[in-house]
């Protein structure tokens, strides 16, 4: 087999896609392709290729994972998403998360709780609207569910909360305040219903 050509990543100027026989075969990054003299070589065995992708390639990726992971925690899908666009193979990036996951650095249940609560605590939302965030995120409809069951979720009480919070020193009942108090709501994916529910329960209250 023969290295026909070499091009950097149009996702990453850092990384090299390296072709065998006019066709793609892996990607490396810039610094390695350098420290192994690929660009001196003519012919490559399977042998190379693969000790190129579970290793070079392989430690390159877990290294920008644990890098990425020692500032945030993030869902599985995200880090899958971080290291494509970083220029790594799927085959290298799945290993990577896989052997993450393995050892408890990649936890989406763990993710998906740590999500939830810091969201009730700093900037409460509707169940309806966790959920679609989550999602977004790419975690499991099963792992949604679970952790909306488990967690402590009084959606009325969150209601009455931000509303006391946010809307307390005004005429809750003024049109002008109670159209601000149902954008603000809405906004944050609770119900019409809820909404109106809770503004009559303080109303009746006060």
């Amino acid at each position: 087999m023969v290295i026909t050509s070499v091009e950097k990543s149009k996702k990453n100027k850092g990384m090299f896609s390296v072709f065998i026989d006019d066709r793609y075969a892996f990607s490396i990054p810039e610094e390695d392709y350098l420290r192994l003299r690929l660009y001196e070589k003519k012919e490559i065995s399977d042998e190379e290729i693969e000790f190129i992708k579970e290793n070079v390639t392989f430690k390159s990726a877990k290294s920008q994972a644990v890098k990425y992971l020692s500032y945030r925690l993030v869902s599985e899908a995200q880090l899958f998403a971080k290291l494509q666009n970083k220029g790594y193979d799927e085959d290298v990036i799945w290993d990577v998360i896989n052997e993450l996951k393995s050892i408890g650095y990649i936890n989406d249940l763990i993710y998906a709780q740590k999500y939830i609560y810091e969201r009730i605590k700093l900037k409460p939302k509707s169940k309806k609207m966790l959920r679609m965030e989550l999602k977004s995120k790419g975690v499991s409809e099963d792992i949604i569910n679970q952790v909306l069951e488990e967690m402590d979720f009084d959606e009325d009480m969150i209601i009455d909360r931000l509303i006391k919070k946010k809307f307390g020193k005004y005429d809750i009942t003024e049109p002008k305040i109670e159209k601000k108090i149902y954008y603000f709501l809405l906004h944050r994916g609770f119900s019409m219903e809820n909404i109106r529910t809770a503004l009559n329960r303080i109303a009746n209250s006060i």
